[in-house]
């Protein structure tokens, strides 16, 4: 929660620790009890308590019958607008992606120097089966294709992994389980874009007899979002 973040004396404590409730609650999707919330951040029960009714007023979290905590569609109004113009800029091309390859694809951006997150997910509409994952998700960068693309962006660092240099090689990323069991992803990062503020586009499936294949669709995809974006 709030990792490297340190409460100063120019800094509100009160709000710190709402935020710290909702990270925690995001880290916590099945829900927290209010003494599991007080525990983990670190206050006391009456504390948790009216920082939850604080955070309930505004429907940025709610109480399901059992009393367990959990976020609230507050947050949802909160969000559209964040990226907003990288999410419509990239949708057709997400659907052009997710045709092309017949699995879900995905758009990843780069949260901070240890994490990515999952921003936008556009799953097929003629396949069988296909991958589901939750817009929002965060995931840490050196795990999953998405983040080794990005870091396949980057110049080499030392004890990088081998999947880094050899996505560096290819243009593009393959991770397999790492994210979510069997299941195989495919990415490429967005070209001309700051370290800092990296983006990634790529495809989940159960199968790849074909990266290279896959690979280059993805790369296509990439670049076609790049230009847009430019």
């Amino acid at each position: 929660m709030s990792e490297g973040v340190r409460l100063d004396s120019g800094m509100s404590k009160t709000l710190h620790n709402g935020l710290q409730v909702l990270e925690l609650l995001a880290a916590h999707p099945r829900g927290l009890t209010l003494t599991g919330v007080a525990e983990a951040v670190g206050v006391h029960r009456t504390v948790a308590h009216r920082l939850v009714r604080t955070l309930e007023a505004h429907r940025l979290c709610r109480r399901d019958g059992a009393k367990r905590i959990t976020l609230g569609p507050g947050l949802v109004r909160l969000a559209e607008p964040v990226d907003q113009d990288l999410r419509t800029l990239a949708r057709p091309v997400l659907e052009a992606l997710t045709d092309a390859g017949g699995a879900t694809a995905h758009l990843v951006v780069r949260e901070n120097e240890r994490q990515v997150r999952m921003l936008m997910i556009v799953e097929p509409r003629q396949a069988r089966m296909h991958v589901s994952f939750r817009p929002g998700q965060v995931d840490p960068i050196n795990r999953g294709s998405a983040g080794l693309a990005m870091l396949a962006a980057a110049p080499p660092v030392p004890g990088e992994r081998a999947e880094v240099s050899l996505a560096r090689e290819r243009g593009f990323a393959v991770s397999y389980g790492e994210i979510a069991h069997s299941i195989i992803g495919i990415s490429a990062a967005v070209p001309h874009r700051d370290p800092a503020q990296a983006v990634s586009i790529g495809l989940s499936v159960f199968e790849a007899p074909d990266e290279q294949r896959l690979g280059c669709i993805v790369v296509d995809a990439a670049r076609q979002l790049g230009d847009l974006l430019r």
